[in-house]
C-alpha cells in the first residue's frame, strides 16, 4: 500500500515539474512580448540587468507553481 503512495507522489512530482517548467516557458514569452526589446537577443550580448530581470521571473515562477502543487499533495 505505502508502494502506491510513493509512486503517485512521484507522478504528482514529475507532473509539477514540467507544468512548472511550462508556465516558466510562458512566463518568459510574456516578458519577452511586454518589454520594447529583444530579451534573446539581450541575454546573448551579455546584459546583466535582463539576466537578473530573467532569473528573478524563473525564480518566481517556480516558487509559486512549487506551492501550488506542494500544497495540492496534503
Amino acid at each position: 500500500m505505502e508502494l502506491s503512495i510513493a509512486i503517485l507522489n512521484f507522478i504528482y512530482a514529475i507532473f509539477g515539474a514540467l507544468l512548472t517548467l511550462a508556465f516558466m516557458a510562458a512566463g518568459y514569452k510574456l516578458f519577452d512580448k511586454m518589454t520594447p526589446f529583444d530579451t534573446s537577443r539581450e541575454l546573448a550580448a551579455k546584459n546583466m540587468a535582463v539576466g537578473i530581470v530573467v532569473g528573478a521571473i524563473f525564480i518566481g515562477l517556480g516558487i509559486a507553481v512549487g506551492l501550488v502543487i506542494g500544497m495540492g499533495l496534503n
